[in-house]
């Protein structure tokens, strides 16, 4: 079997409202949690507590995907800010390409 290679570049990531996409999502978990937690007997008399703690286990991962992706950004706007005030060769402050 041959080895596969790319014939174009892959494209840039698309970068959008990270940090509100992930702590919405971690809210929609959170309250998919509260919704069922009244019907926990239920849950329980059917063996389907797993969807409860499915939706608090999404709840606290997308705790720390907020924590992730808020110190990600703050890093990529460090870097950029770094980038800005870095000198070019020539003198002149960097320039954005």
């Amino acid at each position: 079997m041959a080895k596969w290679t790319p014939k174009h570049e892959a494209p840039e990531p698309l970068e959008g409202p990270v940090v509100a996409t992930i702590t919405g999502g971690t809210i929609v978990w959170f309250v998919l949690f509260l919704v069922q937690l009244p019907f926990y007997g239920w849950f329980a008399d059917h063996g389907h507590t797993w969807w409860l703690w499915t939706c608090l286990t999404g709840a606290g991962l997308g705790v720390v995907g907020i924590w992730y992706v808020r110190r990600r950004d703050a890093a990529i706007k460090r870097a950029a800010a770094r980038r800005e005030e870095t000198p070019a060769p020539d003198g002149h402050p960097a320039s954005r390409d």
